[in-house]
């Protein structure tokens, strides 16, 4: 039982010890990340039609389509080192990673290189007949600036990495002290229009509370989910637990690259590479006509050659790799980590984990969940925003209620009311 007092101190606050508590971390919580939700929650929002805006903005993207067959990936690699390096293109350095072929007769090929100084780089070639089309750095893109500020804010990435993933997690929190907060005490009609619509007729103080509590409360299931499937690079540990927990107590598979048998250093067949593509074509006839077929090339004595196929250009969670020896082109089963089988053959705990980035961008869902994902973002980034504004209306409010009593029946009837409403 309360105590007279305590129960005078009770309704005199007007909330438990414990909403009290959960009030004064949600404020704390908003303020000491606010400022970084908002960058992953704008650069988030940008980066969702990344894909679909570069389809538009990149021409050099796109050949004439010919009917007769692409060039193999030895003729593409060797074609295009020629004319980015000249006669530099088997030294030490010089020596691109893969090519990428795409299931539409129309789209140009892709070659990989990492350059030591520019940093990652794409060559755009023609397909049909190896014509360099253009030369892409990714440290000077426009998507990869959002991605490095969305990932790391654009500090370095053991620096940025854990202060992003540290406030998105703080991000779940406050979503969930605000809920606590918003629940409506009873389902009365004038509770519930306070809870779930926005009062555009009243003054700026109460639509800008009602844009933070309302919006708050519509966004939360899909600013959940988008902010949790962000932890899984986040934190090491967040990705093993959510593993361990969907798979029933099993560890997460490590995705890595398996060894060519380099006691035999006598390459059985010419341009192997080739071969590997040849097959995946009648493999993977879905990836080759519609999706994507990337051939990795090994750079060094124990790489094996590397077979990525898509079949679903527009979507992750279906991609699977395979590995085979450079020498014997034998297939080494002990790659890839969860996408070493297909997709429709994987546990579930491995679907889950496969989706992660399309759930998270929303391209699991096709355009719908792009757009919802889109405005999803926007309202993340608006809550810290509406939530500094509602606190330093507080503050104002307290420093009004200090006036001496004639300098308070100056203030209009309007914010008396709109005062006691909050």
């Amino acid at each position: 039982m309360f105590s007279r007092q305590q129960q005078n101190k009770t309704s005199k606050k007007g909330k438990s010890l414990f909403g009290r508590i959960n009030s004064w971390l949600h404020l704390w919580m908003g303020l000491t990340s606010g400022l970084i939700v908002f960058i992953v929650s704008i650069t988030g929002c940008i980066y969702v039609f990344e894909k679909d805006i570069r389809h538009y903005t990149q021409r050099y993207q796109f050949v004439e389509a010919q009917e007769k067959p692409f060039l193999p990936p030895s003729q593409l690699r060797q074609m295009t080192a020629a004319q980015v390096f000249g006669n530099k293109a088997d030294s030490l350095g010089k020596r691109l990673a893969n090519v990428t072929y795409y299931g539409s007769k129309d789209k140009a090929a892709t070659v990989s290189y990492a350059d030591p100084k520019k940093g990652p780089a794409l060559f755009y070639v023609n397909p049909y007949d190896g014509k360099l089309l253009h030369k892409k750095y990714n440290n000077s893109d426009f998507f990869r600036f959002v991605l490095k500020g969305h990932m790391y804010l654009w500090l370095d990435k053991e620096i940025g990495k854990p202060v992003i993933s540290t406030a998105v997690l703080i991000f779940v929190l406050l979503l969930i002290s605000g809920l606590i907060m918003w629940w409506p005490k009873n389902l009365k009609k004038a509770n519930a229009n306070k809870s779930f619509k926005i009062k555009w007729k009243a003054s700026f103080k109460r639509v800008n509370y009602d844009l933070h509590n309302v919006l708050g409360f519509y966004v939360l299931a899909v600013a959940l989910v988008i902010a949790l499937t962000g932890l899984v690079w986040g934190f090491e540990w967040w990705a093993k637990s959510s593993y361990w927990i969907t798979s029933g107590g099993k560890s997460l598979p490590e995705f890595k690259r398996p060894f060519s048998d380099t006691t035999t250093l006598t390459a059985l067949y010419t341009q192997p590479e080739d071969r590997i593509w040849q097959q995946a074509q009648r493999d993977h006839a879905t990836a080759a006509q519609a999706g994507a077929l990337q051939i990795q090339f090994p750079l060094k004595q124990s790489d094996p050659i590397g077979l990525m196929y898509n079949p679903d250009d527009g979507t992750h969670y279906r991609r699977g790799f395979r590995y085979f020896d450079r020498y014997t082109l034998a297939e080494l089963k002990d790659g890839g980590g969860l996408y070493n089988i297909p997709y429709d053959k994987a546990p579930t705990a491995d679907k889950i984990h496969r989706m992660n980035y399309d759930v998270h961008v929303g391209a699991i869902l096709g355009w719908p969940g792009k757009i919802l994902a889109f405005f999803a973002s926007l309202i993340c980034a608006s809550l810290p925003i509406t939530g500094f504004m509602v606190w330093w209306g507080k503050k104002k409010k307290k420093t009004k209620a200090a006036l001496p009593k004639k300098e308070l029946l100056k203030v209009k009837e309007e914010e008396l009311v709109e005062a006691l409403s909050c």
